[in-house]
């Protein structure tokens, strides 16, 4: 059953067990990402904790959009009150841009 694989606290959802927010996996699942894929991105959960995830949010989709909403506006509040210093944004931009033709 899905719902093993996932439980409810105070900030979310989360992979039972783990650190790993469902909003990470889902998002990556809405973006074309397989399982496999998005398994790999997080070495402490299992395939099978992926796939159960996934089949709770396709069985909770309000519940869980309404949680990976409210965590999408805490995250954009915390990063509107400590942003980051241009020094800072300026370096992470460049290592993404070198990053990017690595992963195609």
């Amino acid at each position: 059953m899905a719902l093993d694989y996932v439980e409810r606290r105070e900030t979310g959802f989360y992979i039972t067990g783990s650190r790993v927010p469902i909003d990470r996996i889902i998002w990556e699942y809405r973006n074309g990402e397989d399982p496999l894929t998005i398994r790999s991105h997080y070495p402490t959960v299992t395939l099978e904790q992926v796939n159960g995830a996934i089949a709770f949010y396709e069985s909770h989709r309000e519940e869980v959009g309404q949680a990976m909403e409210e965590r999408r506006r805490a995250e954009e509040a915390y990063n509107a009150a400590h942003p980051n210093p241009p020094d800072i944004k300026e370096k992470f931009d460049r290592m993404r841009r070198q990053m990017a033709p690595r992963r195609t």
